[in-house]
């Protein structure tokens, strides 16, 4: 503290103040005596004044002329503005109601200074006197934040000023008792360090009155006060932070200033403010974001523009409508259904995580975003209710997506919508928020389910679920009707006996499956139009009561007729299904293997309302527990034996694999073969079980089963690193055994969001029931043996096989079985690499010459055998008939060495080192009957998709040939039976087939699909289509040409028969045979795309593709619909600016659009390493280079604009695919470096190290739309990046006028930078 000779600054400022008084000086002169007097010895303005001033005051002399001398050195900074008004509120607001007139000259002070806070900070010694005012008010202790930044504190000091006069208003209108209860009254934010004392005084009638008065007019100002803090800019933009960062203190705030606007008396009489004004102003929705304070209709908008929600479905499959921004959900859902690939993640989480993105980033309503997932997944059914034949999902794996996975997917929104809303309606938050919106959500997905009946298309049954459909119907027409009958009976309904119409479709399934999961109850059956009438009497047909599933819940014995019954009809609860397992558990070796076929039935494939809890006790099943009495040597598996086979061969088909895929079950899958492989692997064939029917099995064949089900779950015939980019492996090539289990460990590990995720919860489940403990592939030996085996046959060629060791014996032996007739005639095969010949005796007979070999010592000379094999068919010594007859047997023999002979092949196709095959019908198969038909129809496929490539054929007649490994390949694949048995072995060899002729040179896919249609005609259209994929594997133009098409058809640019005007049917169509022209079905280019992306080894090269032509789409839209000829018109007319705008709108659609596509396109096809390639390189190297408009004059600042928009919208949401919303992807991990990175950059340019080479307009519209997209879609992403870059983001936007978005980044970034966000707020 200063002094004056002896005196202190507190004895010179009260000295002169009392003279002053005394003599009755001008206020102006006091100050200035005050000033001389403290220039030489205080720094001013000077809060020990201040200090010195209040306390005089306050209350000894508390008179008017010492008022007016604090008024005038707060004007003329002899004291800290803010610290006065500290000091003030610490010892006024406990006194207002005996000092009235001191609450007063405070209010007026507060109001003159308070909202010119600008002014203060640039004062001398601004820090020091922030921190007086930490000292006054106590705010570090209120808070709790131990901070010195200013720019904190002033926001604190804010806060808490409108806070107390929030709660003084409260208190002297009477209502802070109705602030819920006791507990949960806000505490002062000031503990004052004076309590007000009542005064006894004289009895006066006319002062109390006065003092009433006084104190009605204050409470009334200071509530008008509450309103201008809320309405003023600088103040609300300072309140605005502690909304963002102080949820908890905000809340409680809203609360009281809500219950203010209610139910104040002062408001209702006020002739300034009223209860919806204030009401307005505390609103959420005042309180959110508002970027775009000065919009434009030129799109000078800072935001990504939203037009609206999804105001109609009208578009459902034509136009570039608002509902195609839904888009990328039909490409995922189309996507999932490819049965050449499993995912390691749950459709449900992908779907849920999707979903949520474009929800935020449409800014759609939970109505609309439910009626968009139902419509999507319910145009993926119609789009191949007739599916053309062969091995690919049918109809099964799209009604599990329609009918149990997004059913899963809305539950799984709403129940965590619901845990939200419960967190922000517990007693330490907000009371006074509205109760219903915990119903809301199920509100709308009422309302989106009503609103679905308006599309009967849409809703019209595929012919093999109309039975199911109708049996829906009847249930609630019944239901309506008050006749209760259980589930179980309905399959046994006639519909001929029912007196009215009750003709199903599609919505009724979907609401059962609602019910089913409890996200909807019976009221639904009370929709107006959802049946078509009541009845009076129960059926005839529903009274005999037969074998069924509630027969047998009550206890009916598990006969032969009872399995029929329950193989044949899904059941209807979790309680049937429930009882079914826990037969399979408890029950006899005979009843075990019943139950386990009939959870592999119609329960599994078309039980959609239970289905999550059939694959749940699938995956269980194949990992039994331990009997309690167990006491053998052998492994507990053996004794499940022919349950686990049975198991087994029941999911093993396309569509049942698909549908544990969906529902994520594939590490988990898994996880439970790779045991039961290890296990029977290591037993002879000689081992074999009993089956009730009386067949055998045997241990090979439970292997083999096993075996050929586990590879079906990764790509095991490519390479381990197909392709890779940048840090990260992509998407494809992480389908190995360790990932698998990698993803299995994780479902074991609690988390919250295991807690809170209902799909996570349920998964954890399942990998606890298996082992509590993580698996590793080391824990299976002899797998990981052949594993290792495998890898190093795809990446080098055979060696190490040492003479006389037992793999060389297995290999002796199985070429004496495979070539038993060419031994017999004295010819010998030599097996590579071994320099000895196999015996050439002739056998006692087939069944004695067949090895007693455990199948993992088989498996492990597999590549040896068939190497040998094809050197003998080289060097003639073996024809092509015997190479593919002996493999055939080998086949037969253990099904699962189908698995090394796939590999095998697949390296020495790739190696190049055989010599041709002639497919000439005499040595080897012969295309010729059907090669040029398949070839015209490839090219007709092609050119109806858009697609104009030369031949790619050799020229002149040149004769068919094919690499030997592939012509064995492809002998052996057409020796196989078009059978249930064979399909599963098929399944295995199909794809790998298709795989190794799509990379051998053209036409050899052609000659591979000619083969096979001639072996299984009624494939011939699915056989076509998968060559025609192939040509993109060889012809890069041709991948281009198939991306432009992919963006004229969603467009409706360049309009073909296949595209009409745009949208999601032009890019999906509506399935493959659906339509004809020119006498061919065409294919949808979206289709086309999906079914081949896998296969292209350049993704780099295509995301760059597709970002050109997202470029060049923009620029198409603005010359189609935006030409500046046309909008100059539009001005002369009537209502031109009207249509302008309404050009803008839909032109700023279809690029919204188009940057979705694009999106899409790249992560799907290029996965993680790919997008952060895209955001950390391409995308930066774009901005750089010199990009040359060539559009007409007065539409390149428009056309740059749409650029902008389009590229922001394309990376926003790229990043949102690749990493989620928040942090509850694994990938999101990724996020802070590669977002970091890229925003680094755009912060450089912004701060002049850098310089753009593109237009202008198109920077500043891409940094202000990302930036947009960012802070009102993803705010978690602006938190986690480094305060100075987003400083200087917010920076650069101040200077293009965009302010408010700076705010709001700043705001978004926590604690950390609220004080950077209070110093942007206060530099505006």
């Amino acid at each position: 503290m200063a002094a004056l000779g002896q005196r202190t600054v507190r004895d010179c400022v009260i000295e002169q103040t009392k003279i002053a008084q005394e003599k009755g000086i001008d206020p102006l002169l006091w100050a200035a005596q005050l000033s001389a007097s403290l220039n030489t010895t205080a720094e001013l303005p000077s809060p020990e004044t201040a200090e010195a001033l209040v306390s005089y005051i306050c209350w000894d002399n508390n008179v008017p002329i010492l008022w007016k001398f604090l008024e005038k050195a707060m004007a003329l900074r002899l004291v800290p503005p803010l610290l006065v008004l500290a000091l003030l509120a610490d010892r006024v607001l406990p006194s207002r109601h005996s000092q009235p007139a001191a609450y007063r000259l405070y209010l007026e002070l507060l109001k003159r200074h308070a909202f010119t806070i600008k002014n203060h900070i640039n004062e001398p010694h601004y820090q020091k006197i922030m921190k007086s005012v930490d000292n006054v008010l106590l705010l570090s202790e209120i808070f709790d934040l131990e901070t010195s930044e200013p720019g904190i504190l002033l926001v604190e000091f804010i806060f808490v000023m409108v806070s107390e006069l929030v709660d003084a208003s409260l208190s002297d209108e009477g209502l802070s008792d109705l602030l819920i209860s006791q507990d949960r009254k806000p505490k002062p934010l000031i503990k004052s360090r004076e309590m007000e004392i009542d005064v006894v005084e004289r009895y006066d009638e006319k002062r109390t009155e006065y003092h009433e008065k006084l104190q009605s007019l204050n409470t009334a100002m200071a509530i008008e006060m509450i309103a201008e803090f809320l309405r003023n800019k600088t103040t609300s933009r300072l309140l605005y932070l502690v909304c963002q960062n102080m949820p908890s203190y905000w809340q409680g705030f809203v609360q009281r200033v809500q219950l203010l606007g209610a139910r104040s008396s002062a408001i209702k009489s006020s002739m300034v403010i009223n209860s919806d004004v204030l009401l307005h102003l505390i609103s959420d929705r005042r309180f959110a974001l508002s970027y775009d304070s000065k919009p434009n209709p030129l799109l000078k908008s800072d935001t990504i523009v939203d037009f609206g929600s999804l105001a109609s479905f009208t578009g459902l499959c034509h136009g570039a409508s608002l509902s195609s921004l839904w888009l990328p959900l039909d490409l995922v859902l189309e996507d999932a259904m490819d049965g050449y690939q499993v995912s390691a993640t749950s459709a449900i989480e992908i779907i849920t995580g999707l979903t949520k993105i474009l929800k935020a980033i449409n800014s759609s309503s939970w109505h609309d975003t439910f009626l968009a997932l139902w419509i999507a997944a319910l145009r993926l059914v119609q789009r191949e209710r007739d599916p053309i034949e062969g091995p690919i999902p049918r109809l099964d794996t799209r009604l599990c997506m329609l009918l149990s996975i997004v059913p899963l997917v809305v539950a799984n929104l709403i129940e965590e919508e619901e845990l939200l809303m419960d967190e922000e309606n517990c007693p330490s938050t907000n009371h006074w928020k509205d109760k219903k919106d915990i119903r809301k959500h199920r509100t709308d997905l009422i309302t989106s389910l009503q609103v679905l009946g308006d599309f009967p298309g849409l809703l019209f049954p595929p012919q093999c679920v109309v039975s199911a459909a109708n049996q829906a119907a009847t249930k609630a027409m019944l239901f309506m009707s008050g006749i209760n009958v259980g589930n179980a009976y309905f399959d046994s309904i006639n519909m001929k006996d029912m007196p009215i119409n009750c003709t199903g479709n599609m919505r009724h399934l979907i609401v059962e499956a609602c019910i089913a999961r409890n996200i909807l109850d019976t009221s639904a059956y009370l929709w107006p139009g959802y049946v078509n009438g009541q009845v009076n009497q129960i059926p005839h047909s529903l009274q005999t009561e037969g074998p069924n599933w509630s027969s047998f819940v009550k206890g009916a014995p598990l006969n032969a007729a009872m399995v029929n019954a329950l193989v044949s009809v899904p059941a209807s609860s979790l309680t049937e299904l429930e009882k079914i397992f826990e037969v399979s558990i408890k029950g006899s070796d005979d009843e075990k293997i019943s139950a386990a076929t009939i959870l592999c039935g119609a329960s599994l494939t078309r039980g959609w309302n239970v289905q999550e809890h059939t694959v749940q006790f699938i995956t269980r099943l194949l990992s039994p527990p331990v009997p309690a009495d167990y006491s053998r040597a052998e492994n507990h598996l053996i004794g499940y034996a022919l349950m686990l086979n049975v198991l087994i061969v029941g999911i093993g088909s396309v569509d049942c694999i698909q549908i544990f895929s969906l529902h994520g079950m594939v590490p988990q899958l898994a996880c439970s073969l790779m045991p039961i492989c290890e296990e029977f692997g290591s037993y002879t064939p000689n081992v074999s079980w009993t089956l009730p029917s009386g067949d055998e099995i045997s241990a090979h064949c439970v292997f083999s089963n096993a075996f050929t089900l586990l590879l079906k779950l990764w790509r095991f015939n490519h390479p381990p690193i197909e392709h890779g980019v940048g840090d990260v492996p992509t998407v494809g090539s992480q389908l190995t055994p360790e990932y698998l289990l990698l993803v299995r460990n994780s479902h074991l590990m609690s988390s919250e969001n295991v807690h809170r995720d209902r799909n996570r919860r349920r998964l954890s489940e399942v990998s606890r029931s298996s082992s509590s403990k993580p698996i590793f592939v080391d824990s299976f030996p002899k797998l990981k043996v052949w594993y290792r085996q495998h890898q190093r046959c795809i990446a080098a060629t055979l060696s190490g096989l040492t003479n006389g060791s037992s793999v060389h014996r297995s290999v002796e032996s199985l070429l004496n079985m495979m070539f038993r007739k060419v031994n017999r005639s004295g010819q010998a095969l030599n097996s590579v690499n071994s320099g000895t010949s196999s015996s050439s005796g002739a056998g006692s007979g087939d069944f004695s010459l067949r090895p007693m070999l455990p199948a993992w010592d088989i498996l492990e000379a597999v590549p040896y055998v068939v190497d040998a094999a094809l050197t003998a068919c080289t060097h003639g010594r073996l024809s092509p008939r015997e190479l593919a007859t002996g493999l055939k047997d080998l086949a037969d023999f253990l099904p699962a060495s189908l698995a090394p002979i796939v590999s095998y092949f697949s390296a020495e196709v790739s190696r190049g080192v055989w010599k041709p095959a002639f497919m000439n019908g005499m040595d080897w198969p012969s295309p010729a009957a059907n090669l040029s038909n398949v070839e015209e129809y490839i090219k007709k496929i092609l050119a109806t998709t858009g697609v104009d490539i030369p031949s790619l054929a050799p020229g002149g007649n040149s004769p068919a040939t094919l690499p030997l490994p592939l012509a064995a390949f492809v002998s052996l694949t057409i020796t196989y039976k078009i059978d249930k048995a064979s399909e599963r072995f098929l399944n295995l060899a199909g794809p790998a087939l298709e795989c190794l002729a799509a990379g051998c040179p053209w036409p050899c896919m052609p000659i591979v699909a000619s083969l096979w249609t001639q072996k299984a005609k009624r494939w011939f259209d699915f056989l076509v289509f998968s060559a025609s994929r192939t040509v993109f594997l060889h012809n890069q133009d041709a991948v281009v040409q198939l991306l432009r098409n992919c963006f004229s058809a969603t467009l409706g640019l360049n309009a073909t028969p296949m595209s009409h005007d745009g949208g999601v049917g032009a890019l999906l169509g509506h399935g493959f045979g659906s339509h004809f022209y020119g006498g061919i079905s065409p294919v949808a280019p979206g289709i086309l795309y999906l079914r081949m992306y896998r296969s292209l080894r350049d993704t780099v090269f295509v995301s760059e593709e597709i970002l050109s032509l997202l470029i060049h789409s923009v620029t198409e839209i603005a010359r189609n619909g935006l030409s500046m000829e046309k909008l100059e018109k539009l001005k002369t007319v009537k209502n031109g600016i009207r249509y302008k705008q309404t050009s803008l709108a839909t032109a700023m659609t279809r690029v919204k659009l188009a940057a979705s596509l694009s999106a899409s396109l790249v992560w799907l096809t290029g996965g993680l390493a790919v997008v952060h390639l895209l955001i950390k390189e391409t995308i930066p190297s774009w901005f750089l280079s010199v990009h040359k408009s060539n559009h007409e004059p007065g539409s390149c600042s428009l056309i740059a604009e749409l650029r902008g928009h389009a590229l922001a919208y394309f990376t926003v949401l790229c990043g949102a695919f690749a990493w989620g919303m928040d942090s509850a992807s694994s990938s999101s991990r990724w996020r802070p470096r590669i977002l970091g990175s890229h925003m680094e950059f755009v912060a450089s340019v912004l701060d002049g190290k850098i310089s753009v080479g593109s237009e202008e307009e198109t920077w500043k519209t891409y940094v202000s739309g990302m930036a947009s997209l960012m802070a009102s879609c993803f705010p978690h992403w602006v938190s986690e990046m480094d305060v100075e870059v987003v400083k200087s983001l917010s920076d650069g936007l101040r200077k293009w006028e965009k302010e408010e978005l700076g705010v709001a980044l700043l705001a978004m970034g926590g604690l950390r930078s609220m004080g950077a966000a209070a110093e942007f707020v206060l530099h505006l």
